[in-house]
């Protein structure tokens, strides 16, 4: 155990943020320095709140099964590289999970039963750029090479993550990528405010040092068949995601201005690490609405207050949350509760329980205004409640339903399941001999916790297909669900 009454003697603390009016005029992450380094001068009194429990349900609460006590511990000791080795043992991107993860963990750490949990994010995030920072992440190339080759469809971080497993384990191993850089969403839907892409590209250039080669700018299913990759290929792992789009068929849908999230996103991604994009999709001087209250919502807000939005409006069709845990999702469930992301701290109005009925357009065919209404626990509309908000910019941030079914997916004829998403085994295996899956493409849309965990266990079945055995690690079976959501 780390301070026998570590929890007793403090408080929760996290970094502060830059200050709104500073970070809003840049692109660089909320915290000065990074996050790491901000959390430094209180991440060892904050480790020391860790009760090392008899039961951690810490590590029941996140997919990938992060050794939490552990490197809590060893961070309040001052072993630093020990806490790192900790935390790549069942983590290949810490710095990753660290910025991006909702951390389910902190929901069902037992301290948090009455108190404010531990800032296990925190800590991971402090570990893994200290690490950085001090030289000590090296690339682990495999002592022997197998023959054996594998292709991974999809640079998210399940591909990255079942390519980097099976590269160490000696396979020749190619990543493919329909984008012209490696990355997937963290590359392209992640806005630099979030995470800056200098730590994805060094992960990346630790991985080609490894032996792993990227293969950008690739369509597999256009350019490459699928017919051509199993003849290619030993092993071929899809992680392609879900990226078709949650559409939404209101009347007046088909006017201008009105786009998904994830073609404004990367857009912005391109021009603010210094890329040019012609006929850019921009906020500047419009009045926004963003439709869905998630995170990529919040991405969507965060980068049109940057961008310079007259006004921005989230619209949400659940009721907001309550401050507290509902009685009816208790320890050590993940609870819905009302939350405030860097980004709405910067501005914009968020709307509850509110369908958009109507777009509303103007003389030229754009998008003028948005007509909503509110509705019941029923998600009925409540009589009398309709009004007219101005929108020269509407967003749809409303999820995903699935991954892209043209071009791979029907080539290889896979089996799909009955919400189409590719069918897998307890293996991860698809319907095809050597055809495996893992994160999103199978799942369907999900953390960034369970496409890396997803990503390892897949790479150990892959693993095994090629050898007859494998060492590495399988953190969960594809249809585990642990008591958080």
């Amino acid at each position: 155990m780390a301070d026998p009454k570590g929890f007793l003697k403090h408080g929760r603390e996290v970094a502060s943020r830059r200050d709104v009016a500073e970070r809003v005029q840049d692109w660089d992450e909320v915290y000065p320095d990074g996050i790491g380094r901000a959390l430094l001068p209180i991440i060892t009194t904050q480790a020391g709140r860790c009760m090392d429990c008899g039961i951690p349900f810490c590590h029941q609460g996140c997919p990938l099964g992060n050794i939490i006590p552990e490197w809590n511990d060893l961070v309040w000791r001052d072993d630093w590289d020990g806490a790192m080795d900790r935390l790549h043992a069942t983590n290949n991107f810490p710095e990753f999970t660290g910025r991006l993860c909702p951390a389910p963990c902190e929901t069902a750490c037992v301290l948090g039963i009455n108190q404010d949990p531990v800032t296990i994010k925190n800590v991971e995030v402090s570990i893994i750029d200290r690490a950085w920072g001090s030289g000590y992440v090296r690339p682990q190339p495999p002592e022997w090479l197998s023959g054996k080759t594998v292709a991974v469809i999809g640079s998210g971080p399940a591909g990255l993550a079942a390519a980097q497993q099976l590269t160490r384990a000696g396979h020749t191993v190619a990543v493919y990528e329909r984008a012209d850089k490696i990355g997937g969403l963290m590359r392209y839907g992640i806005p630099e405010f979030k995470m800056e892409k200098k730590h994805l590209d060094r992960r990346l250039d630790q991985m080609r040092r490894e032996g792993t080669v990227f293969r950008a700018g690739v369509d597999v299913g256009g350019d490459l068949t699928g017919d051509q990759l199993l003849g290619r290929y030993d092993a071929v792992v899809l992680a392609m995601g879900a990226t078709a789009a949650r559409d939404l068929p209101a009347t007046g849908r088909e006017l201008g201005g009105i786009h998904q999230a994830m073609e404004f996103l990367p857009q912005a991604n391109r021009t603010s690490l210094g890329e040019e994009v012609e006929g850019q999709i921009l906020a500047t001087g419009k009045d926004v609405v963003i439709i869905g209250g998630g995170d990529t919502g919040a991405d969507c807000l965060g980068t049109s207050t940057r961008q310079g939005a007259r006004s921005i409006t989230q619209l949400e069709i659940m009721p907001r949350p309550g401050e507290d845990r509902p009685s009816g999702q208790p320890w050590p469930t993940y609870p819905m509760t009302f939350k405030v992301s860097s980004a709405h701290e910067e501005g914009g109005d968020r709307m509850y329980a509110v369908s958009t009925q109507e777009f509303v357009g103007d003389a030229d065919g754009n998008v003028a205004s948005l007509r909503l209404v509110e509705v019941d626990a029923k998600f009925q509309p409540v009589e009398g409640t309709e009004r007219e908000i101005p929108a020269q910019l509407v967003l749809l941030a409303m999820g995903f339903v699935g991954p892209e079914k043209e071009g791979l997916i029907d080539q290889l004829g896979v089996d799909l399941d009955e919400r189409g998403n590719v069918r897998r085994d307890e293996s991860y295996a698809a319907s095809v001999p050597g055809v495996y899956v893992a994160g999103d493409v199978g799942r369907g849309q999900s953390l960034i916790v369970w496409a890396i965990a997803e990503g390892r266990s897949a790479a150990a079945a892959v693993d095994a297909y090629l050898t007859g055995s494998t060492t590495l690690p399988a953190p969960i079976k594809p249809h585990e669900r642990p008591l958080v959501v």
